[in-house]
Formats: structure tokens, sequence, C-alpha cells
């Protein structure tokens, strides 16, 4: 039989094998191991599962939990093991996974108002014993309509309803036993790679704890996120109500011709909430005096528009909002920190010129007049503002950025007077009732359009620097979340469906050279599962044009 030759990247060597041999043999054959098995692998910088069999000379890179993607496989694996398990122990319930959390998973069982830890155990207990079994994960290409009557006979409506808002003659689908399931990423070859677990009591479910993408040796059942529970349940309420859980349903509606009433009411749910958000700031002023309100989430979340709609509703209530951002604070670039690639560190707290920030916050409580810095990124140098600041008895000071919450930033200014508030885009719409999408893909589709229309940057750039911002995430701004008096949900149910034309052909720039390619290529078929939306309805103040453009606010 004639061989073809794999390169791999992992060993820098390569083999010559027969056409149609497996990723599986082909590792096997290199002796790539590492210290955990390979979970999936990069075949000419497009993701394939384990199970992939190549035909023709290609390049390979195989990749582990430790891997960005890496850790979705994992997660997505485990997800479809629980999926199996809960209806081993609860036959005839619906299962749900309703948002991740910390390094997990926070799940819901229907008819199970309330779930013990005898019931957790009877779960995981189900889940090891699939592990065990090695059970095989196949994907497939079937006939839309073979696809609809495998979910129908299993009574998976929300995956019924998505395959029937995006018309296609054929689907992919996973197997595993009996089960059946739809997932836009890949998966595990087998159910013996997902061993690490554990599942605890959680609310009115469970929380499903995975390995701590920080050590994955370890695993932290002890989460301490109730105010990013109480938001993420919130949402999740609320999208219930409104008829739009899943992808499904929201394409439903958009075919239907109910795009228009989607954007109004998402659009005046943001407007509700930043004006209880303003009462209760100037509660906050006239009973404990606070004059700063700290605004701090990651990159991508509306931070900026967030203020200076904040401070429109302030406006109405009678206060003066005076608005900074951290960035103009920065150190000149010759002085900013690198990370240990050597590059330049913007998201290290040590990017900002603390002492001059304080300095001048202390002038400004004092009630001087403060000439403020712009900084200019194209340069990399500090510009100052022609007209200073100076505050008055109604004035209520606001500085935006992603270390807002940390208490090393502000540490002249008393706690008394500071009210903290963290953004992020916490998507509440799931692909299935079992696939979440996480907050990040969201961020970054946003921060792709905007980088592109704004600041002359192409997709396999912003790609290619995401890790970096996601490593400064984890650092600096998740571990002070929980430190906020309040948290927006930056999100829009409908965002995703408007972000596609805009995202779209930026992303099919990303040339299969790099290695960019294969998480364009992945964004690209997530959207694929959503019905786009025009952005004609979205009015100029909202927090997606910041993204989009259009916007009625200076930036």
């Amino acid at each position: 039989m004639e061989k073809i030759r794999i390169i791999c990247e992992n060993t820098g060597s390569s083999i010559d094998t027969e056409m149609g041999t497996s990723l599986l043999d082909i590792v096997k054959g290199l002796g790539a191991g590492g210290k955990y098995p390979f979970l999936a692998a990069y075949v000419n910088n497009r993701i394939k599962e384990l199970n992939y069999r190549v035909y023709t000379p290609v390049t390979v890179r195989f990749i582990d939990i430790t891997h960005f993607e890496g850790y979705r496989v994992y997660q997505r694996t485990a997800s479809f093991i629980m999926q199996a398990a809960v209806r081993e122990v609860c036959p005839g319930h619906r299962f749900y996974i309703r948002h991740s959390l910390g390094d997990g998973f926070y799940c819901e069982i229907e008819g199970e108002r309330e779930i013990s830890q005898a019931r957790c155990d009877e779960i995981a207990a189900a889940a090891r014993r699939i592990v065990a079994d090695n059970l095989t994960i196949t994907r497939r290409k079937v006939l839309t309509t073979e696809a609809r009557e495998i979910y129908e006979r299993l009574g998976f409506d929300d995956k019924t309803v998505l395959l029937e808002t995006r018309p296609r003659l054929y689907s992919e689908i996973y197997t595993m036993g009996d089960i059946a399931g739809y997932f836009y990423g890949a998966l595990a070859p087998s159910t013996g790679y997902v061993e690490a677990f554990d599942i605890r009591p959680y609310y009115n479910g469970f929380y499903l704890a995975l390995p701590k993408r920080s050590d994955i040796s370890k695993i932290d059942t002890a989460i301490h996120l109730d105010k990013m529970f109480d938001i993420f349940h919130e949402y999740q309420t609320w999208v219930n109500i409104m008829g739009v859980p899943t992808v499904g349903s929201l394409n439903e509606k958009v075919l239907g011709g109910d795009a228009s009433e989607l954007i109004k009411i998402a659009e005046a749910f943001h407007e509700k909430q930043l004006g209880q958000i303003a009462d209760t700031i100037a509660e906050a002023n006239s009973s404990r005096g606070v004059r700063m309100v700290l605004i701090s989430g990651p990159s991508s979340s509306g931070k900026t528009t967030f203020a200076k709609r904040l401070g429109v509703q302030l406006r109405v209530l009678g206060l003066n909002p005076v608005l900074i951002s951290l960035d103009d604070y920065f150190v000149e670039r010759e002085k900013t920190p690198r990370d240990e690639k050597g590059d330049y560190d913007y998201e290290a707290l040590e990017a900002i010129d603390l002492a001059q920030l304080n300095e001048h916050l202390k002038r400004l409580a004092a009630g001087e007049s403060v000439a403020i810095p712009r900084y200019d990124f194209i340069t990399g140098k500090r510009q100052w503002h022609e007209n200073p600041l100076q505050l008055d008895e109604r004035s209520i000071l606001i500085m935006e950025g992603i270390h807002g919450l940390n208490p090393r930033l502000t540490p002249s200014i008393p706690d008394k007077l500071k009210f903290k508030i963290y953004i992020s885009c916490f998507t509440s719409v799931a692909m299935d009732n079992l696939s979440r999408i996480p907050t990040t893909d969201n961020r970054l589709l946003r921060r792709i359009t905007r980088d592109y229309a704004t600041r002359g940057s192409n997709a396999y750039a912003t790609i290619a620097r995401w890790g970096s911002v996601r490593r400064g995430e984890e650092i600096h701004i998740f571990p002070y979340q929980e430190n906020a008096d309040v948290m927006f949900n930056s999100s829009l149910f409908y965002e995703i469906s408007v972000l596609r034309p805009f995202v779209e052909p930026i992303l099919r720039e990303v040339p299969d050279t790099v290695p960019e390619y294969g998480e364009a290529s992945r964004l690209l078929k997530f959207l694929d599962n959503f019905t786009p939306v025009k952005p004609d309805e979205i009015p100029p103040t909202s927090l997606l044009r910041e993204f989009i453009g259009g916007s009625s606010f200076k930036y």
C-alpha cells in the first residue's frame, strides 16, 4: 500500500505510514506522548478527533488538556459522559448544563428541585463506570432528516429545533453507545480519557468540577462565585421567559420576523439594569459618601460604553459623572513590563503608573484641577488633555479598566468611598441543553470585529494575542471579580446573530498556513449555527455599537 509522510510538530520528526492510518495509530508510532494523554490534534492547522484517518501527507500537532482547545475537548467529552450518567440514574428526566462556573459546570435535572450528596454520588458512580468501560465516541455525517429522527427518538427537541433552523442536507452527530449528541467542537476518541472530575450539590442542581486550568493536577469543588452565579441564574431565567434559551429557539424567532422585537427587549433590559445600578450608586453616595465608581471586566466586555451609559443615568439623578480610563495611565512603552515570552505585558498591574494615578486621585478628591494624560497606542507615549478635570460636590469619578477591582490599584482611597462594578459578557443563550457558549467566544468575536474596524488589526493578529489576553485575565481580573458590589451582564441575546455577517469575512482572511487558522475555522463553524440579523434597528447607544460601529458615543 502507498505510504504517506506525516510531519509531527510536537517532536519535530516525521514518519511514513499507510494511507488511512488514524491519528491514534500515528501518535503511537511517533512515541509523542507526554505527561497527559493527547485528546485531539491539529491537522494542517485544522482541529480533528484522534480517530480521524489521514490519506494525504500532512503536518500534525497533537494537543492535551493543558492546551486551550484541548481543555475544551475535555469539557465537551465530560458533558457527554454526564448526559449518559444522568440518563442511567434518572431515566426520563431531562439534563441541563446551565452555565460554566469556575473550572466546571452548574447542572440541573428536570424534576429534581434539590439534589442530595447521595444523588450526586450515584451520578458520579455511573459516570465512572462509563469512563472505565472506555466507550468509543464516534463522529459521523448523516442526512439531517436522519439526525432529526435520532434526536426526536431521544427526546432532544432542543437539538431538533437547531437542525430545523439551519437547513443543511447533511449534519454531523456524535454517538456513544445508544446516546447521540451535537457539539460544535472535537471530542476525545473514547470515554476513558476523562478520568478527573467530581460532583457536588449546588443550589438546585449540582456542580460538575473539572481539573483547574491553572493546575491540571487539581480539582476544586469549593467554589466561591455566588455573585457570578446569581447573575448567570438571573439571565438564564430571563431568556427562558423570553423564549430564547437556545440558539435553535432564537433562530425560530428571527426566521419568524421577531428580530426587531428581540432587539428592543434586550436593549430595554440593559437600560433597566443600568438605571437600577445608577440608583444604587446614588443611594451609596448619599448614605456613605461614595465618590468613585470602579469598573472592571475582561477584554471586550464593553466597559467603555457601559461607563458612558452609566454616566448618562447618573446625570438623570442630578449627579455629575467624570470619566477616566485606566488605559490612559499606561507607563510609556519602553517601561512596560514583559511576559515570559519577552512580549509587552499590558495586562500586568505594573503596566499602570500607579504612583501618578493615585497622586491625581488624591488631588481630585481635594478639589484641585488636574491635567489627565491620554495614552497614544500607536506611539506608546503619553499626551495630555487640554482641559483639566476638577470635581465638585455633585461629582462621581467613574474609572474603568481591567484592574478596577484590584485593591492594589487605589490604596490611597478609603474603601467606603468606592463603588465597585464587574462587567462581563456572560452569554446566556446556549447552543442546546448540553452545549454552553463560552463567554470567551462571544468576547473574541466582539474583539475581532472591533480591532479590524478601528485598530487596523486582522483576525490572525487578534487570535494570536488572545492567549496572552486570557492568561492576563486569569491572573489580574478573575481573582477579584467577587469583590464587586454589583455585576452587569453585557451580553445581548441577539448579538452573535448580528456579529456573524461582520466577522465571517474577517475570519476567512486567516490563511491556512498559520496555527490561528484552526481557531478561525472553529469560529466559522460555530457562527454557521446562527441565523443572521441586520443591525439596522440597534440603537446608537447600544453596547454592541462599540464593536460593530455606529455608536453615538465618542471613544
